[in-house]
């Protein structure tokens, strides 16, 4: 089922997610729904708290991101409760955008290597390291668990720049191409 997204302005996306616990029903479900609702909106990650849930939950697909012939080097996956322990080598920018604020992009500068833990849909726990891509979205799915939005890594002046955009998308008067739910209050 296609899950609205919520859009800048909602404290859901503020908010520091909870942990899920084991016995989480329809966590199958959830995940199917959200990769669903990713696949709609043409986005490569989306988080739990995106689709309205504080919970530490993202899901994560950039092999539809790489050259032709590189498939193989980008993932598929449900990241459930990660925690990132580790980031590495020279940080870099790198123009991002989210499915939560439309319409609105910006250079983030993120560390290109990382070591994540996490549970799968299935309660296996792994610890992994990822870069190039792999890690720049990750990183960017991780910061929406932790209440963190990718404005909040955009520079000064880019940030004054955006302010008109951001009160219209706060007030719903953007178009956009897949389902969203403004906080019209």
């Amino acid at each position: 089922m296609i899950l609205p997204i919520y859009c800048f302005g909602f404290p859901v996306l503020r908010e520091e997610a909870k942990e899920i616990p084991k016995d989480f029903e329809d966590l199958p479900k959830l995940v199917e729904d959200m990769f669903e609702t990713m696949y709609a909106a043409s986005g490569v990650g989306l988080a739990g708290p995106q689709v309205g849930k504080s919970l530490r939950i993202f899901t994560v697909d950039t092999i539809q991101s790489m050259e032709e012939g590189e498939e193989d080097q980008g993932i598929k996956k449900a990241f459930i409760n990660a925690e990132i322990t580790a980031e590495s080598g020279k940080a870099y920018d790198y123009e991002e955008g989210c499915l939560s604020i439309p319409n609105i992009r910006g250079d983030v500068s993120r560390q290109p290597k990382i070591r994540v833990t996490y549970f799968d849909e299935n309660w296996v726990k792994h610890d992994e390291i990822y870069d190039g891509l792999n890690a720049r979205v990750i990183q960017h799915e991780y910061d929406h668990i932790d209440g963190i939005l990718f404005l909040d890594h955009l520079k000064p002046i880019k940030k004054r720049l955006i302010k008109r955009k951001l009160e219209k998308l706060r007030k719903g008067l953007i178009e956009v191409d897949y389902k969203v739910k403004f906080n019209l209050r």
